[in-house]
Protein backbone atom coordinates (compact mmCIF):
# COMPACT_ATOMS: atom_id res chain seq x y z
CA UNK A 1 0.00 0.00 0.00
CA UNK A 2 1.56 3.64 -0.99
CA UNK A 3 -0.48 6.67 0.38
CA UNK A 4 0.20 10.44 -0.20
CA UNK A 5 -1.32 13.76 1.58
CA UNK A 6 -2.87 16.42 -1.06
CA UNK A 7 -4.33 19.56 -0.80
CA UNK A 8 -7.69 19.39 -3.03
CA UNK A 9 -9.02 22.37 -5.16
CA UNK A 10 -10.09 24.31 -2.34
CA UNK A 11 -6.66 23.91 -0.24
CA UNK A 12 -8.35 21.15 1.65
CA UNK A 13 -5.88 18.20 3.36
CA UNK A 14 -6.54 15.03 2.02
CA UNK A 15 -5.00 11.22 2.27
CA UNK A 16 -4.80 9.22 -1.02
CA UNK A 17 -4.08 6.01 -1.93
CA UNK A 18 -2.21 5.08 -4.74
CA UNK A 19 -3.77 2.86 -7.64
CA UNK A 20 -2.04 3.35 -10.85
CA UNK A 21 -2.21 6.43 -12.40
CA UNK A 22 -5.24 7.41 -9.85
CA UNK A 23 -5.95 8.64 -6.41
CA UNK A 24 -8.07 7.32 -4.09
CA UNK A 25 -9.70 9.63 -1.49
CA UNK A 26 -8.98 8.18 2.47
CA UNK A 27 -12.43 9.03 3.40
CA UNK A 28 -13.17 11.35 6.56
CA UNK A 29 -9.45 11.61 6.95
CA UNK A 30 -7.58 14.82 6.92
CA UNK A 31 -3.42 13.43 7.32
CA UNK A 32 -1.64 10.62 7.75
CA UNK A 33 -0.77 11.60 11.36
CA UNK A 34 -4.49 11.70 12.42
CA UNK A 35 -4.65 8.04 10.43
CA UNK A 36 -1.87 6.61 11.95
CA UNK A 37 -3.49 7.08 15.67
CA UNK A 38 -7.01 6.65 14.69
CA UNK A 39 -4.99 2.90 13.69
CA UNK A 40 -3.11 2.51 17.13
CA UNK A 41 -5.95 3.75 19.10
CA UNK A 42 -8.13 0.99 17.56
CA UNK A 43 -5.32 -1.83 17.89
CA UNK A 44 -4.79 -2.80 14.17
CA UNK A 45 -2.69 -1.72 11.59
CA UNK A 46 -2.04 1.63 9.07
CA UNK A 47 -3.69 -0.62 5.79
CA UNK A 48 -6.57 -1.61 8.30
CA UNK A 49 -7.72 1.72 9.45
CA UNK A 50 -7.44 2.65 5.52
CA UNK A 51 -10.10 -0.38 4.74
CA UNK A 52 -12.25 0.35 7.91
CA UNK A 53 -12.76 4.27 6.27
CA UNK A 54 -13.05 3.10 2.63
CA UNK A 55 -12.34 5.76 -0.38
CA UNK A 56 -13.51 7.59 -2.99
CA UNK A 57 -12.16 8.24 -7.14
CA UNK A 58 -10.09 10.92 -6.22
CA UNK A 59 -7.74 13.42 -8.71
CA UNK A 60 -5.30 12.24 -11.45
CA UNK A 61 -1.74 11.57 -10.06
CA UNK A 62 0.36 13.38 -12.43
CA UNK A 63 -1.82 16.11 -12.03
CA UNK A 64 -1.76 16.38 -7.84
CA UNK A 65 2.23 16.44 -8.91
CA UNK A 66 2.52 18.81 -11.65
CA UNK A 67 0.47 21.29 -9.60
CA UNK A 68 2.23 20.99 -6.68
CA UNK A 69 -0.42 19.87 -4.41
CA UNK A 70 1.22 16.99 -3.44
CA UNK A 71 2.52 17.05 0.24
CA UNK A 72 5.05 15.40 2.47
CA UNK A 73 3.07 11.98 3.04
CA UNK A 74 3.72 12.58 6.98
CA UNK A 75 3.85 15.67 9.09
CA UNK A 76 2.26 17.33 11.80
CA UNK A 77 0.54 20.61 12.16
CA UNK A 78 2.96 21.86 14.55
CA UNK A 79 6.53 21.54 12.70
CA UNK A 80 7.92 21.81 16.16
CA UNK A 81 6.80 18.34 16.42
CA UNK A 82 7.86 17.31 14.37
CA UNK A 83 11.60 16.16 14.42
CA UNK A 84 14.20 15.28 11.36
CA UNK A 85 16.76 13.62 12.07
CA UNK A 86 19.47 10.69 10.82
CA UNK A 87 22.22 8.30 10.65
CA UNK A 88 25.26 7.88 8.67
CA UNK A 89 27.68 5.23 7.38
CA UNK A 90 25.27 2.48 7.41
CA UNK A 91 25.97 1.80 3.93
CA UNK A 92 28.73 -0.83 2.61
CA UNK A 93 29.61 0.88 -0.62
CA UNK A 94 31.72 -1.07 -2.77
CA UNK A 95 33.38 -4.33 -2.21
CA UNK A 96 36.99 -2.67 -3.03
CA UNK A 97 36.40 -0.07 -0.45
CA UNK A 98 35.38 -3.12 2.48
CA UNK A 99 38.34 -4.86 1.23
CA UNK A 100 41.03 -2.05 1.64
CA UNK A 101 39.06 -1.03 5.06
CA UNK A 102 39.53 -4.55 6.14
CA UNK A 103 43.57 -4.71 5.54
CA UNK A 104 43.93 -1.12 6.92
CA UNK A 105 42.55 -2.49 10.00
CA UNK A 106 44.71 -5.36 10.11
CA UNK A 107 48.05 -3.52 9.47
CA UNK A 108 46.80 -0.98 12.48
CA UNK A 109 44.06 0.07 13.71
CA UNK A 110 45.36 3.34 15.41
CA UNK A 111 46.24 4.54 11.74
CA UNK A 112 42.35 4.29 11.19
CA UNK A 113 40.40 7.62 11.13
CA UNK A 114 37.44 8.34 13.14
CA UNK A 115 35.13 8.05 10.28
CA UNK A 116 36.70 4.56 9.25
CA UNK A 117 37.03 3.52 12.74
CA UNK A 118 32.80 4.05 12.90
CA UNK A 119 32.24 2.45 9.68
CA UNK A 120 34.11 -0.90 10.48
CA UNK A 121 32.08 -1.28 14.12
CA UNK A 122 29.14 -1.01 11.65
CA UNK A 123 30.33 -4.05 9.90
CA UNK A 124 31.36 -5.80 12.92
CA UNK A 125 28.29 -5.14 15.21
CA UNK A 126 25.85 -3.03 13.19
CA UNK A 127 23.57 -6.04 12.79
CA UNK A 128 22.98 -8.12 15.88
CA UNK A 129 21.04 -11.11 17.06
CA UNK A 130 17.49 -10.38 17.67
CA UNK A 131 16.82 -8.83 21.27
CA UNK A 132 20.80 -8.05 21.49
CA UNK A 133 21.94 -4.63 21.36
CA UNK A 134 24.27 -3.62 18.45
CA UNK A 135 26.80 -1.14 17.48
CA UNK A 136 25.63 2.69 18.13
CA UNK A 137 25.57 4.81 14.84
CA UNK A 138 26.70 7.70 13.53
CA UNK A 139 23.37 10.24 14.41
CA UNK A 140 22.64 13.62 13.70
CA UNK A 141 19.78 15.90 13.71
CA UNK A 142 18.80 18.01 10.94
CA UNK A 143 15.74 20.35 12.19
CA UNK A 144 12.19 20.18 12.59
CA UNK A 145 8.91 20.14 10.80
CA UNK A 146 10.07 23.74 8.97
CA UNK A 147 12.91 22.50 7.52
CA UNK A 148 10.95 20.33 5.26
CA UNK A 149 10.18 21.01 1.45
CA UNK A 150 7.33 19.21 -0.29
CA UNK A 151 7.92 17.22 -3.56
CA UNK A 152 7.97 19.38 -6.39
CA UNK A 153 9.33 22.46 -4.67
CA UNK A 154 12.94 23.48 -4.66
CA UNK A 155 15.06 23.74 -2.17
CA UNK A 156 16.34 27.13 -0.39
CA UNK A 157 20.08 26.85 0.35
CA UNK A 158 21.10 29.71 2.28
CA UNK A 159 23.29 31.96 0.96
CA UNK A 160 26.57 31.16 3.28
CA UNK A 161 26.23 27.97 2.46
CA UNK A 162 29.77 26.08 0.73
CA UNK A 163 27.69 23.30 -1.37
CA UNK A 164 23.86 22.66 -1.75
CA UNK A 165 24.53 18.65 -2.36
CA UNK A 166 21.57 15.51 -3.18
CA UNK A 167 21.81 12.45 -0.61
CA UNK A 168 19.35 9.87 -1.86
CA UNK A 169 18.17 7.66 0.74
CA UNK A 170 15.56 6.32 2.26
CA UNK A 171 13.70 7.49 5.20
CA UNK A 172 11.84 5.94 7.91
CA UNK A 173 8.31 7.62 8.94
CA UNK A 174 7.18 7.14 12.39
CA UNK A 175 4.38 8.48 14.82
CA UNK A 176 5.04 7.90 18.62
CA UNK A 177 1.36 6.78 20.33
CA UNK A 178 -0.29 7.64 23.27
CA UNK A 179 0.93 5.09 24.96
CA UNK A 180 4.72 6.44 24.57
CA UNK A 181 5.64 3.64 22.04
CA UNK A 182 7.26 4.50 18.63
CA UNK A 183 5.19 3.46 15.79
CA UNK A 184 6.43 2.98 12.05
CA UNK A 185 4.12 3.85 9.17
CA UNK A 186 6.64 2.86 6.56
CA UNK A 187 9.40 4.28 4.56
CA UNK A 188 9.63 6.48 2.03
CA UNK A 189 12.39 8.54 -0.87
CA UNK A 190 14.17 10.96 0.34
CA UNK A 191 16.94 13.77 -0.17
CA UNK A 192 18.41 14.80 2.46
CA UNK A 193 20.19 17.22 1.38
CA UNK A 194 23.77 18.93 3.10
CA UNK A 195 26.36 20.67 2.78
CA UNK A 196 29.45 18.67 1.68
CA UNK A 197 32.56 21.42 1.64
CA UNK A 198 31.53 22.21 4.84
CA UNK A 199 31.42 18.62 5.86
CA UNK A 200 34.84 17.77 4.02
CA UNK A 201 36.71 20.32 5.66
CA UNK A 202 36.47 18.02 9.10
CA UNK A 203 34.35 15.86 10.53
CA UNK A 204 33.30 18.23 13.69
CA UNK A 205 31.80 20.32 11.12
CA UNK A 206 29.00 17.31 10.22
CA UNK A 207 26.29 18.91 12.84
CA UNK A 208 26.63 22.16 10.78
CA UNK A 209 26.51 20.57 7.24
CA UNK A 210 23.16 18.97 8.15
CA UNK A 211 21.39 21.75 9.02
CA UNK A 212 19.94 22.46 5.55
CA UNK A 213 16.53 21.99 4.32
CA UNK A 214 15.49 18.16 3.04
CA UNK A 215 12.65 16.62 1.54
CA UNK A 216 10.56 13.00 1.44
CA UNK A 217 8.41 11.22 -0.43
CA UNK A 218 5.99 11.95 -2.34
CA UNK A 219 4.71 8.26 -1.42
CA UNK A 220 4.45 6.71 2.50
CA UNK A 221 5.05 2.52 1.74
CA UNK A 222 3.35 0.92 4.06
CA UNK A 223 4.74 -2.52 5.39
CA UNK A 224 8.13 -3.94 5.13
CA UNK A 225 11.46 -3.49 2.71
CA UNK A 226 12.65 -5.88 0.27
CA UNK A 227 16.71 -6.14 1.99
CA UNK A 228 18.19 -5.40 -1.35
CA UNK A 229 16.25 -2.40 -3.69
CA UNK A 230 18.13 0.03 -6.53
CA UNK A 231 17.75 3.19 -7.39
CA UNK A 232 18.69 5.55 -9.61
CA UNK A 233 19.95 9.74 -8.33
CA UNK A 234 20.20 12.08 -11.22
CA UNK A 235 20.71 15.80 -11.71
CA UNK A 236 19.03 18.02 -14.74
CA UNK A 237 20.37 21.30 -15.59
CA UNK A 238 18.76 22.77 -18.47
CA UNK A 239 17.02 20.22 -19.25
CA UNK A 240 19.90 18.12 -19.72
CA UNK A 241 21.17 15.43 -17.83
CA UNK A 242 23.99 16.32 -15.97
CA UNK A 243 25.12 13.70 -14.06
CA UNK A 244 23.08 10.10 -13.22
CA UNK A 245 24.17 6.92 -10.56
CA UNK A 246 22.56 4.29 -9.31
CA UNK A 247 21.77 3.79 -5.89
CA UNK A 248 21.77 0.47 -3.61
CA UNK A 249 19.88 0.49 -0.40
CA UNK A 250 18.22 -2.31 2.20
CA UNK A 251 19.38 -4.50 4.98
CA UNK A 252 21.32 -6.75 2.18
CA UNK A 253 23.49 -3.35 1.13
CA UNK A 254 24.00 -1.73 4.55
CA UNK A 255 26.12 -2.57 7.89
CA UNK A 256 23.15 -1.68 10.42
CA UNK A 257 20.25 -3.22 10.28
CA UNK A 258 16.69 -0.91 10.68
CA UNK A 259 15.76 -2.47 14.05
CA UNK A 260 19.90 -1.26 15.20
CA UNK A 261 19.22 2.26 13.96
CA UNK A 262 15.71 2.61 15.29
CA UNK A 263 17.01 1.32 18.66
CA UNK A 264 19.88 3.97 19.04
CA UNK A 265 17.40 6.53 17.88
CA UNK A 266 14.47 5.95 20.33
CA UNK A 267 16.41 4.68 23.44
CA UNK A 268 15.97 8.38 24.31
CA UNK A 269 13.34 9.26 26.16
CA UNK A 270 13.26 12.74 24.84
CA UNK A 271 12.24 10.94 21.56
CA UNK A 272 8.93 9.43 23.02
CA UNK A 273 6.46 12.26 23.48
CA UNK A 274 2.87 10.94 22.57
CA UNK A 275 1.50 12.47 19.42
CA UNK A 276 5.02 13.90 18.08
CA UNK A 277 6.31 12.86 14.09
CA UNK A 278 9.69 11.47 13.55
CA UNK A 279 11.48 11.57 9.98
CA UNK A 280 14.94 9.63 10.51
CA UNK A 281 17.31 9.03 7.11
CA UNK A 282 18.90 5.85 7.18
CA UNK A 283 22.02 6.90 4.80
CA UNK A 284 23.50 6.49 1.62
CA UNK A 285 26.66 5.37 -0.33
CA UNK A 286 25.85 7.64 -3.43
CA UNK A 287 26.51 11.35 -3.63
CA UNK A 288 26.97 13.18 -7.24
CA UNK A 289 29.56 15.32 -5.01
CA UNK A 290 31.89 12.39 -5.09
CA UNK A 291 32.26 12.58 -9.13
CA UNK A 292 33.33 16.28 -8.36
CA UNK A 293 29.49 17.96 -9.42
CA UNK A 294 28.50 20.92 -7.90
CA UNK A 295 24.79 21.53 -8.24
CA UNK A 296 23.74 25.32 -8.91
CA UNK A 297 20.47 27.07 -9.00
CA UNK A 298 17.97 25.99 -11.20
CA UNK A 299 19.45 22.33 -11.33
CA UNK A 300 16.88 19.89 -10.50
CA UNK A 301 17.41 16.32 -8.28
CA UNK A 302 15.63 13.27 -9.01
CA UNK A 303 15.97 10.65 -7.00
CA UNK A 304 13.58 7.45 -7.98
CA UNK A 305 13.32 4.22 -6.89
CA UNK A 306 10.44 1.34 -8.63
CA UNK A 307 9.01 0.44 -5.23
CA UNK A 308 8.44 3.78 -4.10
CA UNK A 309 6.02 4.93 -6.93
CA UNK A 310 6.74 8.41 -8.57
CA UNK A 311 9.97 9.82 -7.81
CA UNK A 312 10.89 12.52 -5.78
CA UNK A 313 11.84 15.82 -7.60
CA UNK A 314 13.32 19.05 -6.26
CA UNK A 315 15.06 22.19 -7.61
CA UNK A 316 17.30 24.20 -5.88
CA UNK A 317 17.51 28.31 -4.98
CA UNK A 318 19.52 30.32 -2.96
CA UNK A 319 18.38 32.21 -0.20
CA UNK A 320 19.42 35.59 0.60
CA UNK A 321 20.82 36.39 3.92
CA UNK A 322 18.07 36.40 6.89
CA UNK A 323 20.32 37.49 9.94
CA UNK A 324 23.44 39.69 10.01
CA UNK A 325 26.26 39.45 12.27
CA UNK A 326 25.75 41.21 15.27
CA UNK A 327 21.98 40.26 14.96
CA UNK A 328 21.61 39.42 18.41
CA UNK A 329 19.51 41.53 20.26
CA UNK A 330 20.14 42.39 24.17
CA UNK A 331 17.10 43.11 26.54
Amino acid sequence: MRLIQFENTNGQRQVGLIEGDTVQVVQRTGSTRELALAAIAAGHGLQDEVLSRGTLPGPDYAELLEAGRVLPPLDHEDPAHCLISGTGLTHLGSASTRDKMHQQKARDESTMTDTLRMFQWGIDGGKPATGEVGAQPEWFYKGDGGIVVRPGAAFPSPSFAEDAGEEPELAGLYVIGQDGQPYRLGFALGNEFSDHVMERRSYLYLAHSKLRACSYGPELRVGELPTDLTGTSRIVRDGQLLWEKPFISGEQNMCHSFDNLEFHHFKYAQFLRPGDVHIHFFGTATLSFADGVKAQPGDRFEISLSEFGAPLVNGLQVREPSFAVGGVKAL
